[in-house]
């Protein structure tokens, strides 16, 4: 470890080996405000320096721009790199700012085609239903994924935002690797349903956002006021108005950690997260998002930060004083169905 370099696990019982943090790519082309390409690129590069070998996209991040700005790095790291896209978010021709969610066989077959296109290779390691339409029957959905792999147009299978019996039901038909849905300390919903059925049926737990879109790392504290107009989060309850106001004043208990650690916030929210592997016992490989090598740096370093028991219970109370939702539809999330 005298290099940097982060550790590696299973991507749960039927997946490849990764670093043990993977890197969100969403933001090098959408959604998080005015992007710088070359940066982004840096980032990559260092990311994977470290040991990051994880890296994840969706069909729907940028109407597939990220898929394609991602290929060429994809392609000059092929052998070391595990790729991870996702479908179901389909854009209609006639809005491109609206997301109509779609299961059904006939549009995965068309969207991991595209996929492989952009990308430009000849499998994806890891292809994930990005969202669940609960009017197709999820034996249905995953078994036309299913034959995806028995083609060779897909290594491993995962899932997001799904609920435990979904993820049971799914893994009755074939073995899932992953399951991605947002985990950090402002968000835990997962853990009474989901992490133990991931846990019970050795599927790895991939938490987006562990550092609750950038919030956690003190970077804003008000969406609105500080973040520009194209920016995502303006849309998420709980980074606008008196939620952000209170929320803000969380932070200072995640401060008195890192200070301890000589830390930063952002690195005590991704220890806690990357500690619940040895706590929940089963493989948790976080993919903080970031468009910069140094913030690669500092996520990293965070794996090898261990909280104390003391700590860990001083941070286990922040979530439920936490005020609003993580989207302003949760329909979509499973703890919306659970």
């Amino acid at each position: 470890m005298t290099d940097g370099r982060i550790t590696t696990v299973k991507l749960g019982d039927h997946g490849p080996e990764v670093g043990v943090q993977g890197l969100g790519c969403m933001g090098m082309s959408f959604a998080y405000g005015p992007v710088d390409a070359d940066a982004s690129r840096a980032t990559l590069e260092r990311a994977l320096e470290l040991g990051v070998t994880f890296y994840d996209t969706a069909d729907a991040y940028g109407a597939g721009e990220n898929e394609r700005f991602l290929s060429p790095f994809f392609k000059a790291h092929r052998d070391e790199v595990v790729i991870a896209t996702k479908f179901a978010l389909s854009i209609p021709p006639d809005d491109p700012t609206r997301r109509v969610i779609r299961n059904d066989p006939p549009y995965i077959r068309q969207a991991v085609e595209a996929s492989l296109k952009r990308l430009d290779v000849d499998v994806i390691d890891l292809y994930y239903m990005h969202r669940r339409d609960v009017n197709v029957p999820i034996e249905e959905s995953v078994g036309t994924m299913a034959d995806l792999v028995r083609e060779g147009k897909v290594k491993h299978l995962g899932l997001s935002e799904v609920t435990a019996d979904e993820l049971r039901a799914a893994h009755a038909v074939h073995p899932i690797a992953a399951v991605q849905s947002e985990w950090s300390l402002f968000s835990r919903d997962i853990e009474t349903y989901v992490v133990p059925a991931a846990r019970d049926l050795g599927v790895a737990l991939v938490p987006y956002s562990p550092l609750g879109r950038g919030f956690l790392t003190g970077s804003f504290t008000n969406a609105e006021q500080d973040l520009t107009p194209d920016d995502f989060r303006r849309q998420q309850p709980r980074f606008t108005g008196e939620n952000a106001t209170a929320n803000a004043t969380l932070l200072e208990l995640i401060r008195t950690v890192a200070d301890a650690h000589g830390a930063s916030l952002g690195q005590i929210a991704l220890a806690w997260v990357q500690q619940q592997a040895t706590i929940r016992d089963l493989p948790v490989i976080p993919i903080p998002g970031t468009r910069k090598p140094s913030r690669v740096e500092e996520n990293t370093a965070a794996t090898r930060i261990i909280l104390t028991e003391e700590q860990l219970d001083l941070l286990d109370g922040i979530a439920a004083q936490v005020a609003g939702n993580r989207y302003a539809d949760m329909a979509f999330t499973s703890a919306g169905r659970e």
